[in-house]
């Protein structure tokens, strides 16, 4: 996988995030995984096609959505991880995306993002590689979500 083709996704989120009310993201930790991603309980798949091909994951416990949601729906309390509270993570993942490709975009590249699928439950795999990917976890406030990030040029 290109490092260059992370980079969007990483300004994707630290651009639109604090445009949510977020506080302003911070990269955490930055790991090189094979294959699967491996649920924290929450995680949005999407995929991409044209010139760029493969997945990107955004992956987090259940009180780091419930806390999303929340603070997108204007500090509404989410006790549970409801099908409000999943609608709000899914539009969370549809706008990173949709930045994430505009940023790939203006490097020259075509490409088309699927429809995010939401999953719940912890400790699940799901493939998103075939070989090697990078996760890059994201620090907002104090909650980690991980980028799965497993996209290469076509």
């Amino acid at each position: 996988m290109d490092a260059k083709l992370v980079n969007p996704f990483v300004d994707a989120f630290t651009s639109v995030m604090p445009q949510m009310g977020f506080p302003e993201p911070k990269r955490a930790k930055l790991y090189v995984r094979e294959r699967n991603a491996v649920s924290r309980g929450v995680s949005v798949i999407v995929g991409f096609t044209k010139q760029i091909r493969g997945n990107v994951v955004y992956n987090m416990s259940e009180d780091t959505a419930k806390y999303i949601a929340s603070t997108m729906m204007m500090g509404m309390p989410i006790n549970e991880f409801d099908a409000m509270a999943q609608s709000a993570i899914s539009e969370m993942s549809n706008m990173l995306t949709a930045n994430a490709a505009t940023n790939l975009t203006g490097m020259g590249l075509e490409v088309d993002i699927s429809t995010p699928s939401l999953t719940i439950g912890a400790d699940f795999q799901v493939k998103i590689s075939d070989s090697q990917y990078l996760t890059v976890e994201m620090d907002l406030g104090g909650q980690i979500v991980e980028l799965d990030i497993a996209v290469d040029q076509k």
